[in-house]
């Protein structure tokens, strides 16, 4: 990664998969070419915004053409790292990692998902969407054969802390953590700590302010 790239704004960096949902979307549609005010349309940014968010990256748009639908959305599917099929494991197989490993289409978000691991053997043996639960044992064993780069934590609170540096120990990089707590781990290690309830809450305050005129 660039210098350049390395300075982006965390805030920049989570509207990048709305952009690309949107493009995603307008591909489906037989869509070719977009302008930043069409997207602002769409999303809620304006369109200064949205230029000076891909600016961070090249600009990739055409003054008086606006963008090309499938370049952009091929170049921020790079810049976020879709393209390289990441392989991934899923830690936790209860009623959230069992939902994960059903629903989330991992292959179309650039993430290949190997493996599922429990620790309760009476779960340990079973298969979700045709993966193989295995035994959080064979944890340490799997990991140095197959190297998985991320591991999704969808583990109880009180052992995602062991959980998650066993996994670092092991030379995982990247945690996508469902536990309901924040993790503090090295810089060397990519962690998004995900809340639901936040969202939530957000919702809650959204709706309580619907008529006050305090949202922006």
């Amino acid at each position: 990664m660039s210098d350049k790239e390395k300075k982006v704004s965390l805030v920049v960096v989570k509207r990048l998969p709305r952009y690309y949902r949107y493009l995603r979307e307008l591909l489906s549609r037989g869509v070719s070419r977009v302008s930043s005010r069409e997207l602002s349309l769409k999303m809620g940014v304006t369109a200064s915004q949205i230029r000076q968010d891909l600016n961070c990256f090249g600009g990739f748009g055409q003054q008086g053409y606006g963008y090309n639908v499938e370049q952009l959305c091929q170049e921020i599917g790079t810049i976020l790292g879709l393209d390289r099929g990441y392989k991934t494991i899923i830690i936790g197989a209860g009623n959230l990692g069992h939902a994960l490993a059903n629903h989330t289409n991992f292959a179309k978000r650039g993430f290949t998902l190997i493996g599922i691991f429990d620790s309760d053997p009476n779960v340990a043996g079973g298969e979700i969407n045709g993966i193989k639960v295995r035994h959080a044992d064979e944890l340490a064993d799997f990991v140095k054969e197959h190297n998985p780069e991320i591991a999704i934590l969808a583990v109880p609170k009180a052992a995602v802390n062991r959980v998650a540096n066993e996994l670092v120990a092991l030379g995982v990089r990247g945690l996508w953590n469902f536990s309901y707590t924040e993790l503090s781990l090295p810089d060397s290690v990519a962690v998004e700590n995900v809340h639901l309830s936040d969202s939530l809450m957000t919702l809650s305050y959204k709706f309580t302010n619907l008529d006050s005129g305090d949202l922006l």
